[in-house]
């Protein structure tokens, strides 16, 4: 087995393979999924098509066309969606002890980290009255849960334990179901330690449809979060505006920096970590070290062997790992704030001098006993981070997503002789004589 990973050396050529160039091209569909579509809908069409013919269907159609999918794509004939709590109860029990262990350890410090982000609701009183904001859970959201290659349980926990800590009202799941089970042991269990409220064995974009229209049998949701597939990605992006999303997740991506006092081993070993998730997955090593970057392809495929997903790295780092030969810790920053990365590692002899240069992350990890790895289940924040590029502008999942902000006005008796002139005055030079005249009958009856 040989890994071929793409070298760059200097700032300037690094700078030019990692700088993004807009949203990636999107990848073609594998053959077989292009021949399943085509059976189910007898003629060859895009990705995009795809969920737009399902999203309209499930739209006007709701259970018919929820249940006609689930069978076309998962081979499955479901009477019932909703998976009822006692068989999430049963499943808690059926579970490993060590894994419920780390489910349930996982989920408390997830819930710590994420109490420290509540806001309250304040209010500002001066002459001219009260003024403020008031802070509101949503009132239902509903989280994907992916089903894909593996089960993510820990997906469902970092989504859901921040939304039950904002204090929505009601938090409902949909996983798609698995060969001949409903939704697998491991899903059912962390829905449990969760404390969520509804599970529904769906998947797919008819899941994401389902949710934000509602169906007879799922209720309409007023936000959709959680990683998953191009489908739930794209019909995500379809039914944005008829209820809010979170993200459109894309590949997760690793940045590694590494200076000459960092341990090869452990670099390659996060490399495989990130590596291992997915062919589309990119693992990215700055270093200024030229040992490092010279021996560290041996030492990935060394351990590499080693492992069961050995196929699917190998593909990863193939197609998108880069190995980045920089002069100095300042270029390996600047080439790391450029590619924004979901995670990224500082495996440095200073971890902590680094972190103020950092703009873009979606996450930082400081030293070698911090590897990704760790921030995937039980470090505590939420592992869902923003991808693609987006950490320049964008945050990990937080409570803030599951709360809104309303406004709050209460004038007193003389706000309308303080502030009015001037609002009339605002008002008449945007054209809004009606708006004027709002506050104008209100000073001509102060007067009065």
């Amino acid at each position: 087995m040989t890994i071929n990973i793409k070298r760059t050396n200097g700032l300037a050529e690094s700078l030019a393979a990692l700088t993004r160039k807009g949203a990636p091209k999107e990848a073609a569909l594998p053959p077989h999924v292009v021949a399943r579509n085509t059976e189910i809908f007898g003629e060859v069409l895009t990705a995009h098509q795809v969920v737009e013919r399902i999203v309209e269907d499930v739209r006007a159609n709701g259970d018919v066309a929820v249940r006609k999918y689930t069978k076309a794509y998962d081979g499955r004939d479901v009477a019932e969606f909703e998976i009822p709590r006692s068989e999430w109860d049963a499943a808690l029990q059926r579970i490993d002890p060590n894994l419920r262990a780390a489910l349930e350890l996982t989920a408390a410090r997830v819930r710590s980290f994420h109490e420290k982000q509540k806001r309250e609701s304040w209010f500002n009183a001066d002459e001219n009255g009260i003024f403020g904001q008031v802070i509101r859970p949503l009132e239902r959201v509903g989280i994907y849960t992916p089903g894909g290659s593996a089960a993510l349980p820990s997906s469902l926990l970092m989504t859901a334990v921040p939304a039950r800590v904002a204090g929505v009202e009601e938090i409902i799941i949909a996983a798609p179901p698995r060969g001949d089970e409903s939704v697998p042991d491991i899903i059912l269990a962390a829905a449990a330690i969760a404390n969520v409220d509804r599970v529904f064995a769906i998947g797919g974009a008819q899941a994401i449809a389902a949710l934000a229209y509602g169906t007879e049998s799922v209720p309409q949701v007023d936000k959709i979060c959680g990683p998953g597939n191009l489908f739930v990605a794209l019909a995500k992006q379809r039914v944005n505006g008829v209820v809010a999303i979170d993200a459109v997740a894309g590949p997760t991506e690793t940045l590694v920096i590494a200076d000459d006092s960092a341990n090869i081993e452990l670099v390659a070993a996060d490399l495989i970590a990130q590596a291992e998730h997915d062919a589309v997955a990119s693992a990215i090593l700055i270093t200024t070290s030229p040992s490092i970057a010279d021996g560290v392809v041996a030492e990935i495929e060394a351990q590499a062997t080693l492992l069961p997903r050995l196929e699917v790295i190998t593909a990863s780092l193939d197609a998108n790992g880069v190995i980045a030969l920089v002069d100095s810790l300042d270029d390996a920053i600047t080439c790391g704030n450029a590619y924004a990365p979901e995670h990224m590692c500082l495996e440095v002899a200073d971890a902590w001098s680094l972190v103020p240069q950092i703009r873009n992350a979606g996450g930082i990890f400081v030293g070698e006993n911090s590897p990704e790895a760790m921030g995937d289940y039980s470090a505590g924040p939420s592992h869902v981070m923003p991808t693609m590029g987006t950490a320049r502008f964008s945050s990990p999942a937080n409570v803030n997503d599951y709360q809104k902000i309303i406004s709050l006005f209460a004038a007193s008796d003389t706000a309308v002789q303080n502030l009015g002139p001037s609002t009339v005055t605002f008002a008449q030079a945007e054209g809004l004589d009606g708006h004027a005249a709002s506050i104008q009958r209100r000073l001509k009856a102060k007067k009065d």
